[in-house]
């Protein structure tokens, strides 16, 4: 699911980091199968052709280790001294097999991309180095005599398979910092048009309301100290005033409310309601890759305050945009419930999920959206619920008492 986090970030880099992590991915599972598949075709090879060999019980013992060395790798993902401990006793693991059985020597190469990716580039050299010498030696032994091809094969592939990680890495690693400055580049654009748009608007605003609320109550107070004076010498004339800044004020009521209505969310402007403004956001919101459904369960007691209907459809549209842009979500639910006390709005998902500790309200690039869907629920004296984990999708509860201040 989403990272309820409502920035506005830039689809195109989120979907090519996601491309180069997928990329990431699956080179780590194709470099996993080969490795057990080498693992494997070695062992088979030595037990058909060294069946009665002594060596045999401790060589299959090995292998069995080595493969459980390597499975037990993602356990130690973020525990550097314990990856080099567990480094160095599959290292150990494989010359022990590759003297027992030099055939195995071929597992060298996965274990080139365990060293180039957990160890530093001198000690990850001189690695490497350990396994080339291991490699050419065993072969040579196995051989029986000196071969040229045993004696330039192993560094050569050693060489090819260091260029090959070291330009991958070096790919990655620019197309990460190029998508972190993109994404940087358009939240500080897209802050700085938010910033000028609030700025046009409350200018215009100012203008507005000068030229209309302002001018008419500048006139109201003008008429009305003009029918003070006049009161007992004229009173024909004072009710005139009186009158004309009675008018006034109609117009100006009639503007007022113009002001609110422009204000208010275009989906509610119709008259239609909360239930059919959600509902129009479902449909709008619906794509080929998200389906979203509106349900609305009991009745209202009363007709909810304006507040309260801009409010939670601020929040809908601000956890629906969460869905569209970080969740991969296929169904997205708006359930609207009237109770007897409260109006419960929930936003749920099938998407990927998060974790909500997670999400901090100063972090620079997440954590905006959620705490500001939290503050629209609690002025109005509700409460907001998240419940969400890796895998399982997201639901966003905001309750709102109908007596809401």
């Amino acid at each position: 699911m989403a990272r309820w986090d409502g920035t506005e970030t830039a689809a195109g880099p989120e979907r090519d980091a996601r491309s180069a992590d997928d990329e990431a991915r699956w080179f780590r599972v194709l470099l996993h199968v080969g490795f057990f598949l080498l693992l494997g075709s070695s062992l088979t090879r030595f037990l058909m052709r060294h069946t009665g060999d002594g060596i045999a019980p401790w060589v299959v013992v090995l292998a069995i280790a080595l493969a459980a060395l390597y499975v037990a790798e993602p356990a130690l993902a973020t525990d550097r001294p314990r990856r080099h401990l567990w480094l160095g006793a599959c290292t150990a693991t494989w010359i022990a097999l590759v003297f027992l059985a030099p055939s195995f020597a071929w597992c060298s190469i996965p274990l080139f991309y365990l060293g180039l990716r957990n160890l530093r580039p001198p000690v990850a050299a001189g690695f490497i180095g350990l396994l080339t010498v291991v490699s050419v030696t065993a072969q040579l032994r196995l051989a029986g005599r000196f071969e040229f091809d045993i004696l330039l094969g192993p560094p050569a592939v050693a060489a090819i398979c260091v260029a090959v990680f070291v330009r991958m890495d070096e790919q990655t690693r620019r197309q990460r910092e190029l998508i972190t400055d993109l994404v940087r580049t358009r939240r500080e654009l897209a802050a700085t048009e938010r910033r000028e748009g609030t700025l046009a608007e409350r200018q215009r605003l100012s203008m507005e309301i000068h030229d209309t609320l302002a001018q008419g109550l500048s006139s109201q107070q003008m008429l009305l100290q003009a029918a003070d004076r006049t009161w007992r010498s004229d009173p024909g004339t004072a009710h005139r005033h009186v009158r004309a800044a009675t008018a006034i004020a109609e117009r100006n009521l009639t503007e007022a409310r113009r002001f609110v209505h422009d204000l208010a969310p275009a989906d509610l402007a119709g008259g239609g309601g909360l239930d059919e403004a959600l509902r129009a956001l479902a449909r709008r919101e619906s794509t080929a890759g998200l389906a979203v459904r509106c349900h609305v369960e009991g009745v209202p007691a009363r007709r909810l305050p304006d507040r309260v209907q801009s409010a939670l459809l601020r929040i809908a549209q601000g956890a629906l945009a969460n869905v569209r842009e970080h969740a991969d979500a296929r169904t997205a639910a708006l359930t609207l419930t009237y109770l007897d006390d409260q109006v419960v709005l929930d936003v749920a998902d099938d998407g990927r999920g998060f974790d909500p500790s997670e999400v901090r309200a100063d972090d620079g690039v997440r954590g905006h959206g959620l705490p500001a869907i939290r503050t629209r629920a609690h002025q109005l004296g509700g409460t907001l619920t998240v419940e969400s984990s890796p895998g399982e999708g997201t639901v966003l509860s905001a309750a709102v008492p109908l007596a809401a201040p």
